[in-house]
C-alpha cells in the first residue's frame, strides 16, 4: 500500500483447500461472516485461486468486499490494472536497460497464463513482441496461439520448468511466488524478471543473487500493485479513470527505484524497501501530529 500510496494497511485472507474442487456458495457465505466479524477494519476480495464469483456469495454476509462485478456495485476485474502496472514497469525497465520503453522488438518468457498473466501476454503481442510461455491450463495456451495466429504471428510454449532456461530478454512470473531461488536463478539467461507473482524471491537474499548475476529486478509488490490500487480505490465509489492514472504512476515509481539502486550500489530490492519505509515514516508523523484517527478523503461506501 505505501508503494502504491494508498492509504491502507496490509492483510492477506486466506482459504486453505483445492480450488477446483472445494468451493461452494456456502464457503463463501462463512467466509463473509467471519470478515464481517471484524467490524470494517478489513476488506478483501478476489485474489490466486477464487474469482469475482466467489465473493458475491460473500457479499451476502458482508459489505466488506472489493472487486466484485459492477453490476453488484463493484469496480470490475482487477485483473486489468494489475496488468497494465506488470505493462507499465516493463516499460520501465526497457526504459532502465535499453534506453526505450518500447515493448516490441523483445523477447519475453512469461511463466503463467491466468487472469493477469494472459492480459500482459496479449498485450505484449499486440505490440508485437517474441513471446515464449507456459501454463499449466491446455486452453489457457491454445487461447493465446489463436490470438498469436491472429495477429500473423507465433507463440513458443514450453513445458513447466523449461521457462527457466530459454533465451529471452525479460522474465514475467505472473504464477506462484518461490519461484526466484538458488537453483532458478542460475538458469536464467534473461537480463531483467519483472511480473505479477507475490513473492518472487524464495529469501530476501536472493535480490542479491539477481543483483550479483547482473539481472536486473522489479520489485514484485511495486510491479503488480494495479489491482490493490483499484480495489482500494473502490472505497470511495469506483472510477476507472482515477485507477487507471494513478496505475500508471508504477513507471515512475520502478524508474526512481532503478536510478536509486544503481546510484547506491544497493539491489533493487533494498532500493523499493527504503523508497517504502521512507514514505511510511514520513505519514506516520503527519497522521499522528493531528490526530490518530487516519479518515479517508472522500466517504466510504457504507
Amino acid at each position: 500500500c505505501a508503494a502504491a500510496d494508498v492509504d491502507f494497511g496490509g492483510g492477506k485472507a486466506v482459504i486453505i483447500g483445492d480450488p477446483t474442487k472445494e468451493k461452494h456458495p456456502e464457503l463463501f457465505r462463512a467466509f463473509g461472516q467471519f470478515v464481517e466479524s471484524l467490524q470494517g477494519r478489513f476488506y478483501t476480495g478476489t485474489d490466486m485461486g477464487t474469482s469475482p464469483d466467489d465473493f458475491v456469495h460473500a457479499l451476502k454476509e458482508t459489505n466488506c468486499i472489493v472487486g466484485v462485478d459492477e453490476v453488484y456495485g463493484g469496480s470490475g476485474d482487477s485483473s486489468i490494472p494489475t496488468a497494465m502496472g506488470v505493462i507499465y514497469g516493463l516499460e520501465a525497465t526497457n526504459e532502465t536497460i535499453w534506453g526505450s520503453r518500447d515493448l516490441h522488438g523483445k523477447r519475453y518468457a512469461v511463466q503463467g497464463l491466468g487472469k493477469v498473466g494472459f492480459k500482459v501476454a496479449e498485450r505484449l503481442l499486440e505490440e508485437g513482441a517474441d513471446l515464449i510461455v507456459t501454463d499449466i491450463s491446455h486452453h489457457s495456451v491454445e487461447k493465446l496461439q489463436l490470438k498469436a495466429k491472429a495477429l500473423g504471428t507465433a507463440v513458443k510454449v514450453v513445458s513447466g520448468d523449461e521457462i527457466y532456461s530459454v533465451d529471452a530478454d525479460v522474465f514475467i512470473p505472473c504464477a506462484i511466488g518461490g519461484i526466484l531461488n538458488d537453483e532458478t536463478i542460475g538458469r536464467l539467461k534473461v537480463k531483467a524478471v519483472a511480473g505479477s507473482a507475490n513473492n518472487q524471491l524464495l529469501e530476501h537474499r536472493h535480490g542479491m543473487s539477481l543483483h550479483q548475476k547482473g539481472i536486473l529486478y522489479a520489485p514484485d509488490y511495486i510491479v503488480n500493485a494495479g489491482g490493490l490500487i483499484q480495489v482500494a480505490d473502490e472505497l470511495y465509489e469506483p472510477n476507472k479513470e482515477r485507477v487507471l492514472q494513478k496505475t500508471g504512476a508504477i513507471y515512475n515509481s520502478l524508474l526512481n527505484i532503478y536510478t536509486q539502486s544503481e546510484n547506491e550500489h544497493i539491489t533493487t530490492v533494498q532500493a523499493a524497501d527504503r523508497f517504502c519505509e521512507n514514505r511510511i515514516q514520513t505519514r506516520t508523523k503527519r497522521n499522528s501530529f493531528f490526530t490518530h484517527t487516519k479518515r479517508p478523503k472522500w466517504s466510504v461506501r457504507k
